[in-house]
């Protein structure tokens, strides 16, 4: 019987480029240099168009930390050094960066479950949002003078205990996944376009719900939101310098680290799973997925469910930063805007996503603002109809387009996806590991087809050698 040649393992892909130890560590030093000496200088005026451009800069240093090949030390020492000192000594002389920096992490957190939907389990969900309307209204309710008018009792008229706020975050987990589970009950038999129709639809039901209902105060929202109490960071700090309208933005900035620094283990883990692969195998192919004994209802619903939860975590957290919530902050455009982020940074990949929200919460909330600013200042009479701000979206949308035609795979894709998206693109000599059927196969034959042209010889690839070997039956050997 003729033995199948041995096929050589696969090399491994190396980092490109070497040892970056030292470039990443002069790199940040660099940035953060020139963001913290500069940072009043280009508070205002003209110069104000520099913020974003050192800010993006210093922002691209945690990017390369992550990407570059460098020692796991100096890896550790870029990102400890920006989330300890960095951003909070930013936070410190300007709260707009606080405020920016935990938006960014919210919305990281949301495009990370969203990734779950639509990156792995390849469910298109346009009605994520309401799920984190579901968090901010359950604590916005319970937290703020809104529970003195639900229950008609005075004695709340600043809301329950803001201690409860610890018990509210894995309430709001339960909450929206349950309404996950409710919502993904009647619509995942559906596939494609008519699943994403129907999830809209009941994304706006929820905004409705919220717009209409009296017991979320309908449109003029709630406010007098509190947060929870943490005296001994409020000490903390004080001790550093912070000013004490600074203290509630000082505590969620480390509460949102530490929320999606679980979120991404979360995902991690359930990337490698047997459930993370199921919903892969349902993202390729639902029949053959069924076929293989993936229960299609079961996994759909997990994968809303477990999306579904993180943003509910993340409600209440937004609605204790903004300390106001109303329908407006909830609407369809920002459930596109989710979605865009996933598939701006890449799906299927963590980094990817989170710096998909980074780029995109940065473009809207201070790139934008920031040149429309600067342009209404040094051109006072100028026509309002150039302002940049008002035309968020039609530059997104060419972003968007330009991306899906120079890299419709991402930033930041999975190795998988990259390669979905590319497979048709070079030769297929460029195949590290190339079928049996290459063209360099049939033109050698090999070892077990023979060569081409020699006597009536039948030239059989490797993949049919064995198989021709054992065409004959038992009992005609």
């Amino acid at each position: 019987m003729t033995t199948l040649p041995t096929a050589p393992a696969p090399m491994k892909v190396q980092p490109k480029g070497g040892d970056r130890t030292w470039l990443l560590l002069g790199y940040t030093a660099l940035t953060a240099a020139l963001l913290l000496l500069l940072k009043d200088q280009i508070s205002q005026g003209p110069a104000k168009l520099l913020q974003p451009v050192l800010f993006g800069g210093y922002l691209l240093s945690l990017l390369f930390a992550y990407q570059w090949k460098a020692a796991p030390w100096a890896k550790s020492l870029v990102f400890a050094a920006g989330i300890l000192f960095v951003l909070p000594a930013m936070g410190r002389s300007n709260t707009s960066y606080f405020d920016l920096v935990i938006q960014m992490l919210i919305f990281g957190a949301l495009a990370l479950g969203l990734n779950i939907v639509v990156g792995l389990a390849g469910l298109l969900d346009l009605g994520y949002i309401a799920f984190f309307a579901v968090g901010a209204y359950l604590w916005g309710i319970f937290g703020s003078p809104q529970f003195a008018e639900v229950t008609g009792n005075q004695a709340y008229a600043n809301g329950i205990n803001p201690a409860y706020f610890w018990l509210f975050i894995p309430l709001a987990v339960a909450a929206a996944a349950l309404v996950g589970v409710l919502i993904g009950l009647p619509v995942l038999k559906l596939k494609g376009d008519y699943l994403a129709i129907v999830t809209l639809g009941l994304g706006e039901v929820i905004r409705i719900f919220a717009n209409n209902l009296s017991v979320t105060n309908g449109p003029q929202g709630i406010d007098g939101i509190e947060s929870a109490p943490v005296p001994w960071l409020n000490n903390i700090a004080h001790s550093l310098g912070f000013a004490e309208d600074q203290y509630r933005l000082f505590f969620l900035y480390f509460l949102v680290l530490i929320v999606i620094g679980i979120i991404i283990l979360v995902n991690y883990r359930l990337d490698r799973s047997k459930i993370g692969r199921a919903w892969v195998a349902i993202r390729e192919d639902e029949v053959a997925a069924q076929a293989m004994g993936v229960p299609l209802l079961r996994t759909k619903l997990l994968a809303f469910a477990s999306g579904a939860s993180f943003a509910g975590a993340m409600g209440v957290i937004f609605a204790a930063k903004q300390a106001f919530i109303d329908p407006k902050s909830f609407d369809y455009f920002q459930s596109i805007g989710v979605l865009s982020m996933v598939i701006l940074g890449g799906m299927g990949n963590i980094a990817g996503v989170l710096l998909g929200a980074v780029v995109v919460t940065l473009l809207n909330l201070m790139v934008l603002p920031t040149l429309s600013e600067v342009l209404q200042s040094t051109f006072p009479n100028i026509n309002q109809n150039l302002d940049p701000s008002k035309y968020q979206r039609l530059i997104f949308g060419f972003v968007l387009v330009f991306m899906m035609m120079f890299r419709p795979e991402g930033l930041l894709p999975s190795e998988r996806r990259k390669n979905e998206m590319h497979q048709d693109d070079g030769p297929a000599a460029n195949n590290p590991n190339p079928d049996s059927l290459s063209s360099d196969n049939q033109t050698r034959g090999g070892e077990l087809g023979g060569k081409l042209g020699e006597g009536g010889n039948e030239t059989l690839s490797p993949g049919f050698a064995t198989r021709g070997e054992n065409e004959k039956t038992g009992s005609e050997r």
